[in-house]
């Protein structure tokens, strides 16, 4: 079943508080243990949404759990550039809830303060980035059947273009006249039509008091529930400012008028005059005492509410003309109002079917990263970081810690690293500090590598040197499982890093090369590339090995392999020196792992894209829906994981080292403190892997 759902609007006023109420509604009736999350909410005051999904379902999850940030903060961030931390925020908020709710209902923004096609953008990024298929809400409001129609084809459009699983589009707030055309014209079940209801357009005197936060001289909770059908400023003279109002007026007027105040309470109880909704005095004037004990001694004019604001009355006008309709727990009129609407015009049974079985099956880097680092903390294991006087170890040794991703050891100088991390303002209580120059683990280690290495000509004196080198020392960490796993390379070069565990930790039986990967996190979805990083010209035997270290790897992560064995030309196409490598490679590595869905040699295109794929191996398992996908050498590999990743704009984490007995991972010496994060909790996941 599905876990979640996105509500997003395509314009302002479209209605998707009703929706969101509509769906809540019949998820109550089948789940328990539902949430309700909206990315972004206004500043200064609380989210109505929240508010009455909150009251009405009576959910036990604070406030502060249900939204991701305010808008004002979201504003901040756009404009430094924080785009991508903006969605993190939003998505550890998301996934904290998502952790102990069943199902989480989602409403996205509200189109205020924002360029349309910005928010658009941000509400799909959202939903895809939670993996939320989305239900689009389209408003019908004051256009032509043929306008909605083409709103709707619009909205379909732009989500499936931006890689949204669509779970069905609504048309809100439809002339009634025109619902029984709409929907003979659609003839569309994966679209619903909900025609405008005046009571749930209009915002009522409460809701204007919330927004324009007024006082409440006098009104019950019932009379605050009184639609404002329209506004009117008390600037006449009475006499003639009584030929004005109708029903549901909101009279504005400033506080010092007791005649209008006056007449427009007499208007209100007289059957000669329209009934009014309420009064709003404005200038912060106090009402004459004479006329609050009048008021007040009168059971018939009690009631009407009357509020009152500091602004002046152009200000105020200007403001409560602005309110928008909002649905509140406590207006059971109006909420009985709209889930009458959303019950009548949709197939209800059907509406949960599709929210029961449509699922989004995207797979962003934001998701990616953040599971990641979830495996990760699920069962801590112990690094080793060789490196510990670069600023960015330092700084990404933090966070894990902060996280508390894995437990670390740092090599180096112990006064050295401390001054370090006092200069940078870091906090690193917990780290494990050891210098290899003068640990007591330097002799027992030296000992252990002349035994591994004295055939090959080592003395105990060159093997004692060889461990104070902080690379050595480390990955022989890692071999008596000191630590579980090492991540190096900011500062050294790969044959430094890759070389001492060739040496020590060697590769796993059955595997006769250490390779590398790099997962590819695109859009929608995450690959895997080798070998990009390690061996320039691997033979058909190593290149078998490769295609199932990187299966393997694959589904320590979560990817369910499918192995493109890449080459110029796809099946028996082709002929030549290189694509018979590939050739016999397939057939080795078929051999060696039946089990794998293994296609080769296949060209790029056959391998990633479906309909290339129905015509070069239209019967292939593989073909159009590869997840992994080896390549013939490294000048293949390399450039090509550079190439994506600079054109689709993909995060490439790796390279990811594997073949090894115990995992020992390599950064290049540019890598960002993300990148070092993602590979630690990499390197982590491995070792839980390795110990079973």
């Amino acid at each position: 079943m599905s876990k979640n759902l996105y509500i997003a609007a395509m314009e302002p006023r479209a209605g998707k508080s009703l929706v969101a109420l509509g769906v809540m509604e019949l998820l109550s009736r089948r789940l328990n243990r539902i949430g309700f999350f909206r990315p972004i909410i206004p500043d200064g005051k609380p989210d109505n949404s929240i508010q009455l999904i909150r009251d009405r379902y009576g959910l036990d999850i604070p406030v502060e759990a249900m939204y991701g940030c305010r808008h004002g903060e979201a504003q901040r961030m756009v404009a430094a550039g924080q785009y991508n931390t903006l969605l993190k925020n939003i998505f550890g908020k998301y996934k904290a809830l998502e952790g102990r709710c069943k199902f989480v209902l989602c409403e996205g923004t509200d189109f205020t303060g924002a360029a349309s096609a910005f928010e658009f953008d941000f509400n799909a990024d959202v939903a895809n980035n939670l993996a939320c298929p989305v239900l689009g809400v389209v408003s019908g409001r004051d256009k032509s059947s043929q306008q909605i129609g083409e709103e709707i084809a619009f909205a379909r459009e732009s989500f499936q273009s931006h890689g949204c699983t669509i779970l069905s589009i609504i048309a809100n707030r439809v002339s009634p006249g025109s619902v029984p055309t709409l929907v003979e014209q659609l003839k569309d079940n994966t679209v619903d039509v909900l025609p405008e209801e005046p009571l749930l357009s209009n915002p009522t005197v409460g809701d204007v008091a919330s927004d324009l936060g007024c006082e409440i001289l006098q009104g019950d909770p019932e009379r605050l529930n009184r639609e404002v059908l329209d506004i009117k400023i008390a600037a006449m003279n009475l006499p003639h400012f009584l030929d004005h109002i109708g029903d549901g007026s909101l009279v504005i007027t400033p506080g010092d008028r007791s005649d209008v105040i006056l007449g427009s309470l007499a208007a209100a109880v007289s059957d000669a005059y329209p009934n009014i909704s309420g009064l709003l005095l404005t200038g912060g004037m106090t009402v004459e005492p004479q006329v609050r004990r009048l008021i007040g001694g009168s059971e018939k004019i009690a009631p009407i509410p009357i509020i009152a604001v500091q602004a002046d009355t152009y200000t105020t006008a200007l403001q409560a003309a602005a309110v928008r309709a909002a649905l509140a727990a406590s207006n059971e009129r109006k909420i009985a109002t709209a889930l009458g609407l959303f019950e009548t015009h949709l197939n209800i049974p059907e509406f949960e079917d599709r929210i029961a079985l449509v699922r989004s099956t995207r797979v962003t880097p934001i998701m990616f990263e953040y599971e990641l680092i979830e495996r990760a903390k699920s069962n801590r294991r112990h690094i080793v970081l060789p490196e510990g006087r670069e600023e960015r170890i330092l700084r990404a040794g933090e966070i894990l810690l902060r996280r508390q991703v894995v437990d670390i050891t740092m090599l180096g100088n112990p006064a050295d690293i401390r001054q370090k991390i006092s200069s940078f303002g870091l906090n690193l209580d917990g780290v494990n500090i050891i210098d290899p120059l003068t640990s007591d683990l330097v002799d027992v280690y030296a000992d252990t590598y002349y035994q591994m290495r004295r055939h090959k000509g080592i003395s105990r004196e060159m093997a004692w040197d060889t461990m104070t080198d902080a690379s050595y020392f480390g990955t022989m960490m890692v071999h008596r499982g000191t630590a579980h796993g090492m991540v190096s390379g900011t500062i050294h070069t790969t044959g430094d890093t890759i070389r001492p565990a060739l040496q020590i930790i060697r590769t796993r039986p059955g595997c006769s090369i250490v390779s590398s990967v790099f997962l590819m996190c695109l859009a929608d979805r995450v690959l895997v590339y080798g070998d990009c990083a390690v061996n320039p010209d691997p033979t058909a035997e190593q290149l078998a090995d490769i295609a199932v270290s990187s299966a393997e790897t694959a589904q320590i992560y979560g990817i369910e392999p499918r192995v493109a064995m890449c080459s110029y030309s796809t099946g028996d196409s082709g002929r030549g020196t290189d694509v018979d490598k590939v050739r016999e490679a397939t057939r080795l590595a078929r051999d060696r792992r039946p089990d794998l869905k293994i296609e080769g040699p296949i060209q790029y295109d056959a391998a990633v894209d479906a309909g290339v794929a129905r015509t070069k191996m239209p019967d292939s398992e593989v073909a159009g829906r590869a997840t992994v996908f080896i390549f013939p050498d490294l000048n293949t590999g390399n450039n090509l994981y550079k190439a994506v990743q600079r054109s689709a704009n993909a995060v490439a984490i790796g390279p990811i080292l594997q073949g090894l007995n115990r995992p020992v991972n390599d950064l290049s010496r540019g890598a960002t403190i993300s990148d070092i994060i993602n590979t630690v909790a990499i390197t982590a996941i491995q070792a839980q892997a390795t110990e079973g």
